[in-house]
């Protein structure tokens, strides 16, 4: 499977993406979650293949892309896959979006609708509800503590950050080749001072956009493109699923262009990134087809 980093010139400087595959003009654009970076589309990039290419960004404060100004938010991160496929002279695709990057593919679909064959969301996207009378941005502070706190520590090895992700509950038995490249790709700096490549700062001002009663919203409104979402039964700690089922069904009837499907045996981050999730988030982008 043929791999290229790509860079297009955006608002502050340069979009930094992977690039896999050649020879189809059918195209997957794909966006990665909230302190993530393309390498986490690697295990989907060789399932579809050779049926598509895709094409997916470090999201400005992420990865290649983590020293891109802000602000941040989902229109600008829109705003910065336009520029990338302009530069690659893509005009139609296929969105893909996990976690955070859900809410970054029904923006780019309500901004760009002319450009969007489908929408497969892995996890993310649909607006997630809040609990009454707590402001979002306390909300997402406490619920990403975790993953702020990781972002702000240093590590002595590259081994030593690997032994960090291997302890993760989520990978816990999911470890192999592709969720070894995502943590190797992460870490940036010089030993014994490595760190993460992911801005805080980015993260935390990204994230009160996904709640209901937000922009998130939004999109839901005006984007009439077929859209199915892919639910992991097991959250990001492996354990409850950060979608319940039953907000789900009750979302999805407001949604006639929504069809909801849960991946079996795959928590949050496995849905990316082992051959099961892989495999139907693959199957979910071949099957999901405007109508002619």
């Amino acid at each position: 499977m043929s791999y290229e980093l790509v860079t297009a010139p955006v608002r502050g400087g340069m979009l930094t993406a992977g690039a896999w595959g050649s020879g189809t003009s059918e195209v997957a654009l794909a966006f990665h979650g909230i302190t993530a970076s393309h390498v986490s589309w690697r295990a989907v990039a060789r399932s579809l293949e050779p049926k598509r290419s895709v094409i997916a960004p470090d999201l400005r404060g992420r990865g290649a892309s983590r020293n891109l100004p802000g602000p941040f938010g989902m229109a600008q991160h829109a705003e910065d896959a336009l520029r990338l496929l302009e530069s690659r002279g893509v005009d139609r695709v296929d969105l893909i979006g996990h976690s955070m990057g859900g809410f970054v593919a029904m923006r780019f679909a309500a901004e760009y609708p002319d450009l969007v064959r489908s929408i497969t969301l892995v996890d993310g996207g649909i607006p997630l509800p809040l609990p009454a009378d707590v402001p979002i941005e306390q909300l997402m502070k406490a619920t990403l503590g975790p993953a702020l706190a990781r972002l702000e520590m240093t590590y002595p090895s590259r081994e030593a950050y690997r032994d960090f992700w291997r302890a993760h509950p989520a990978f816990v038995g999911e470890w192999n080749d592709d969720v070894e490249a995502y943590v190797d790709y992460d870490l940036i700096g010089s030993a014994p001072d490595l760190r993460s490549a992911a801005s805080g700062t980015a993260a935390l001002a990204d994230s009160v956009e996904q709640g209901v009663g937000t922009v998130a919203d939004q999109p839901w409104s005006v984007v009439t493109t077929p859209i199915t979402f892919l639910r992991a039964p097991r959250g990001l700690m492996n354990g409850a699923a950060l979608y319940d089922a039953d907000y789900l069904a009750d979302f999805a009837r407001t949604q006639a262009n929504l069809r909801i499907v849960d991946v079996p045996d795959v928590n949050h981050y496995s849905i990316l990134m082992n051959h099961r999730g892989a495999d139907a988030v693959a199957d979910a982008v071949q099957s999901e087809r405007e109508p002619a």
